[in-house]
């Protein structure tokens, strides 16, 4: 009944992982990246050559990162696997282009009809195809675009959707500083997974951010705020007010307004910060506040909403680790592995 039980989530228009809820192609906001996910789960405003970034906020594709190649796993919950592939490459000066591919599959599946009697397996997963286009206005302005094709095939029903990312960034190397805006996940749905109905909206998101490097010590700082286009984020689970209700009065004891006003502000930060020790390696935390408000248990809140992780150099290959606490039994484990390829044509 498990297996039957969790399709039936994944196919109601109204299932949500985490809040914001209700919206079809929920993958779409999962972290690919371990260096991302190290940081708290969420980058829109670091300027290097990751091409990992340009996911997150396609203006941070950069003509640097011509002929770089990345690889991504996730070891997700339940049996979960997830990944994402990308290329880029410079088209001189009319930009820099870059493909990725993005897949997550939900496992195998043990039917049953209403009666319980079991109809074979099945498998679930979605897709994405995304193209992502960047070019520099001026010498510390850049823009990015992305166009997502976007697939689901759970069982029989059947999804997809089109989907636009569109971002800019401000970067100045001389202060280390880097700001950027991102607006994903604008788009509609071509055929929805009922057919006399919908299946929900694209999960869209207005997300913001800045990074500081200093510049006697090498750390960097990320602190972003995401899902602008909604400022409350909070819900109150039936637990959550039972346990408000004073066992004398039958009253609820509610918080002030500031204390509710600086919950609502926390849930849309992230923080996270870089250490390199050298040029091979760095270190990175990171702290998803609002994760933690929602996975945590009060009695043992542990470290939900932390995350840390490690990124090497070796030889010509860069690998990255990051573990993402979601809740007390576990969290995620993310690998990532990236090359530039002009790097095997140098003689050494």
């Amino acid at each position: 009944m498990l297996p039957a039980l969790c399709l039936m989530n994944l196919l109601n228009p109204h299932f949500s992982w985490g809040q914001p809820g209700g919206k079809a192609y929920q993958f779409l906001e999962m972290t690919n990246s371990a260096r991302v996910a190290a940081l708290g789960g969420d980058a829109v405003a670091i300027s290097d050559d990751d091409p990992d970034l340009a996911y997150h906020n396609p203006s941070l594709l950069t003509r640097e990162m011509h002929h770089h190649l990345t690889l991504n796993y996730v070891n997700y919950f339940a049996g979960i696997n997830y990944g994402y592939a990308s290329a880029a490459a410079r088209l001189g000066r009319k930009g820099t282009i870059a493909g990725g591919i993005h897949y997550l599959n939900y496992g195998k599946f043990q039917g049953a009809d209403e009666n319980g009697i079991l109809t074979g397996t099945f498998r679930a997963a979605d897709y994405s195809i995304n193209i992502m286009y960047s070019r520099p206005i001026d010498s510390l302005w850049q823009i990015g675009f992305t166009t997502k094709s976007i697939y689901s095939d759970l069982e029989v029903y059947n999804s997809s959707a089109i989907a636009f990312d569109a971002g800019i960034t401000y970067h100045n190397p001389r202060s280390r500083f880097t700001a950027g805006l991102v607006l994903r996940n604008m788009g509609f749905q071509v055929d929805a997974y009922y057919a006399e109905g919908t299946g929900g909206s694209l999960p869209f998101n207005i997300a913001l951010g800045i990074s500081q490097g200093l510049q006697y010590a090498p750390l960097t700082f990320y602190i972003m705020a995401d899902h602008l286009e909604k400022w409350d984020l909070t819900y109150t689970t039936d637990e959550e007010k039972e346990s408000s209700m004073d066992s004398f009065s039958g009253e609820s004891s509610s918080k002030s307004d500031f204390d509710i006003a600086v919950d609502k502000f926390m849930r849309h930060i992230i923080v996270g910060t870089e250490f390199n020790l050298g040029k091979n390696l760095t270190l990175r935390g990171g702290y998803h506040y609002r994760r933690r408000q929602e996975m945590k248990i009060d009695t043992k809140p542990g470290m939900v909403g932390f995350s840390w992780g490690v990124g090497l150099k070796v030889s010509r290959f860069r690998i990255s680790y990051g573990h993402a606490v979601f809740h007390l039994a576990g969290g995620t484990n993310q690998f990532s592995f990236s090359m530039n390829l002009d790097e095997f044509n140098k003689k050494f």
